[in-house]
C-alpha cells in the first residue's frame, strides 16, 4: 500500500488545506457508481487513446471522462492522483475497482483473467 501522512502529524492549521480540490474526485466517484467501465484521461495523451482503442476493439462500452491535457488542468488531475494513489493516465475503473492504465488492462486481457471486466459487461445487458 501506499504511506500516507498520518493526521497527528500535520498541524490542525492546514488540515482545511488537504486534499485540494475535490470537484473532479467527485465526478468520478459519481461516474465509477453509475457505469460499468470509465476511463480517466486527458487530450493528447496516446496511451489514454490506446487504451480506448483497446477497449473500442474489445467491444466493452464505458465512460470516458477527459479532464484538460499536458497544457491544462494539471493541478485539477493532481486530485484524482493523489485519490487513487495512481501517478499516470489514463486510470481505468471497471465494476467500481480500479484496475490501472493501459498496460494493466491489456494483460487482463491478455492473461485471460478479466472476469471483473466479464463481470461489467454482463452488469450492461
Amino acid at each position: 500500500m501506499r504511506p500516507i501522512l498520518e493526521t497527528e502529524h500535520i498541524h490542525p492549521a492546514i488540515h482545511d488545506k488537504l486534499g485540494g480540490d475535490q470537484t473532479l474526485v467527485n465526478e468520478v466517484k459519481k461516474a465509477i457508481a453509475e457505469h460499468p467501465v470509465v476511463v480517466v484521461g486527458m487530450r493528447q495523451n496516446p496511451v489514454v487513446k490506446a487504451a480506448r482503442k483497446l477497449l473500442d476493439e474489445k467491444g466493452v462500452a464505458y465512460e470516458y471522462l477527459e479532464y484538460g491535457s499536458y497544457f491544462s488542468m494539471w493541478r485539477e488531475r493532481l486530485a484524482i492522483k493523489m485519490w487513487t494513489g495512481l501517478q499516470t493516465f489514463p486510470q481505468i475503473f471497471v465494476a467500481g475497482t480500479l484496475v490501472g492504465g493501459h498496460s494493466d488492462l491489456k494483460a487482463l486481457f491478455d492473461s485471460g483473467d478479466a472476469s471483473s471486466l466479464h463481470d461489467a459487461l454482463a452488469a450492461q445487458g
